[in-house]
């Protein structure tokens, strides 16, 4: 094993965003630590195949005591750990008044303070090292407000708000905190979400100046970009939008599509 070689953690890594940044970052060089709910095997088989490391953990991030149990793995393995992405996520479509306080805490468990509790493990070695970066997934959705979602709105917005102030504890000890806020990605979470009929291709398509959806090439891509410091090296506590210009754009419909 190479001691000098980069050490990415990925969280959420067994299917869309997380698995395509996981499989990005490997491209670039770095060995991967992945945690999904489910076991991560096709994506670690996959940065196999091409030739790269990868190693898959089942858990949930929202348990303290498995986040701390899987950081530790991930030392005694590795011995460093470079970048944190905190990709793992869960959406929630439903009217604020119908939204019950169990489902709204379930959101936040897993979309706001699953992040904290890595951040707190792993940023502790990066503090330790004075060195690292951790990239946070947040959303547009944490720039702007998308009705039916309160509770998914309130965690990505309460994501960047975690992510600016990790910046400002930890920036002056060499470890910098990012976010990206994707737009509407294809990825298995839309497909899920749109089987509940709650908006359709040409809904996004429609309201998004670039015309598509995401990819999850894209996101990964903008993240990679905020992990690596030779890139971004003094961009600490920003909120980078992969919108396609979604939060930019204040057009009605009409004159948007005009412009076409």
């Amino acid at each position: 094993m190479n001691s000098d070689q980069r050490v990415a953690v990925v969280t959420g890594g067994a299917q869309g965003i997380g698995r395509r940044t996981a499989e990005l970052l490997a491209e670039r060089g770095f060995r991967v630590a992945i945690i999904d709910l489910r076991e991560p095997a096709e994506t670690v088989h996959a940065i196999e195949a091409r030739g790269g490391e990868a190693w898959g953990f089942a858990g949930n991030v929202a348990d303290e005591a498995t986040v701390e149990r899987f950081a530790q793995l991930v030392i005694e393995r590795y011995g460093r750990v470079d970048v944190l992405v905190n990709n793992a996520g869960i959406s929630l479509i439903c009217p604020a008044e119908e939204t019950t306080a169990s489902d709204y805490r379930r959101v936040m468990e897993v979309n706001l303070v699953a992040p904290f509790l890595l951040a707190k493990a792993f940023g502790r070695r990066m503090l330790e090292a004075q060195s690292g970066s951790i990239v946070n997934v947040a959303s547009v959705a944490g720039l702007v407000a998308v009705a039916d979602r309160a509770a998914y709105n309130a965690s990505k917005h309460g994501l960047i708000g975690l992510t600016r102030t990790l910046a400002a504890e930890w920036g002056g000890r060499r470890v910098r905190v990012n976010a990206v806020c994707p737009g509407w990605v294809k990825t298995e979470m839309d497909a899920a979400d749109q089987a509940g009929g709650s908006y359709s291709d040409s809904d996004i398509a429609g309201r998004v100046p670039m015309a598509r959806f995401a990819t999850p090439d894209d996101v990964a891509r903008a993240i990679a970009f905020l992990a690596d410091d030779a890139e971004s090296g003094f961009v600490n506590g920003h909120a980078l939008s992969v919108d396609g210009g979604w939060a930019s754009d204040g057009s009605w419909e009409s004159v948007r599509l005009r412009k076409r």
